[in-house]
């Protein structure tokens, strides 16, 4: 009976491993500062990882299927400036500024994809190819120096609550949701943990591999855009390279969340943890007093000690 427990316990220590390390830094910055775990300063900790949940959405999907998507803190700072640029802070021009952020979404996961799917190049050189491109392009339309405001309702929901609630987490739980729900219980999320698994094996099983892998790179692509048009609402003025801080984090989010890099393994529940614990981990850095340099040190020392964790994990399991 004592083998059988301890053998389920080893089977499925490696799913929470992501929740124990969010418990332990919790604990470790409440040590640290008494007031931390207190709910106004948790859900501003909440607040911030929204964005980075919101864009890991689409990171998480990519990388079930076997890819990656490298262009996502580009498309995201490009539906920043976007959204800024036609909202000019006026409510009126909220669905003006969510067209052109929807129209960027569709071009970049179309061109992606056709890159992935139809000229067969690797998802990481496509992806950051046209990652760069869309740098190339917000820098040559806004000549370096980007214009507008957020609109005042976006602006509520990013920085106002219900309650103790910020809305932008409301906006994330939901997205949350259905992105799980999505994954684990359509017809669609089992082609892209089939095709994460094996594209030849999920083609021959008469999966068409290249719808999949379309949609999954105009789902990266979308969510990215709505974490951009939803950021500007936080900073209020449009800013070049807004998304340049989500470029590893929300990559490091996904993969401390459990999600195997070569696909087919995971889920999005694993990658919110994972974005939690980015957030508090930076937060609680800052806490600290550490440099900037040395905060960048920590989060990759952080991923690293997490991906050797499940590398351990499944050499026992097997």
């Amino acid at each position: 009976m004592e083998v059988k427990q301890t053998s389920f316990l080893k089977v499925h220590f490696q799913q929470y491993i992501v929740y124990i390390f969010l418990a332990v830094i919790l604990l470790l910055a409440e040590l640290y500062s008494p007031t931390y775990l207190q709910l106004s300063h948790m859900m501003g900790v909440m607040r911030l990882a929204s964005f980075m949940g919101i864009a890991a959405i689409g990171q998480t999907i990519a990388i079930l299927s076997g890819g990656i998507d490298l262009s996502i803190q580009y498309t995201i700072s490009f539906s920043y400036i976007l959204a800024a640029h036609y909202m000019n802070n006026s409510d009126g021009n909220i669905l003006k500024a969510a067209l052109a952020c929807l129209i960027l979404a569709v071009l970049v996961g179309l061109i992606n994809g056709t890159g992935v799917c139809v000229l067969k190049i690797p998802a990481f050189i496509m992806t950051l190819g046209i990652g760069t491109v869309i740098r190339g392009a917000y820098m040559i339309w806004t000549k370096g120096t980007p214009k507008g405001y957020t609109a005042p309702l976006i602006k509520t929901i990013a920085n106002s609550s219900v309650g103790p609630v910020p809305y932008i987490v409301i906006v994330w739980v939901i997205l949350a949701a259905i992105a799980t729900i999505v994954l684990k219980f359509t017809p669609f999320g089992r082609k892209v943990y089939a095709v994460g698994s094996g594209e030849t094996a999920a083609r021959f099983s008469g999966i068409n591999t290249k719808a999949v892998l379309f949609s999954v790179y105009l789902l990266s692509a979308l969510f990215a855009c709505i974490c951009g048009f939803l950021l500007i609402g936080y900073t209020g003025e449009s800013y070049l390279d807004a998304g340049a801080k989500y470029d590893t984090a929300v990559i490091g989010a996904v993969i401390i969340g459990g999600t195997s890099i070569s696909g087919g393994k995971g889920g999005y529940l694993g990658s919110a943890a994972g974005s939690l614990i980015m957030v508090v981990f930076t937060d609680f850095l800052q806490i600290v007093r550490m440099s900037e340099g040395l905060r960048q040190v920590g989060q990759g020392l952080l991923i690293l000690l997490l991906i050797v964790t499940y590398a351990r994990e499944r050499k026992v399991r097997l």
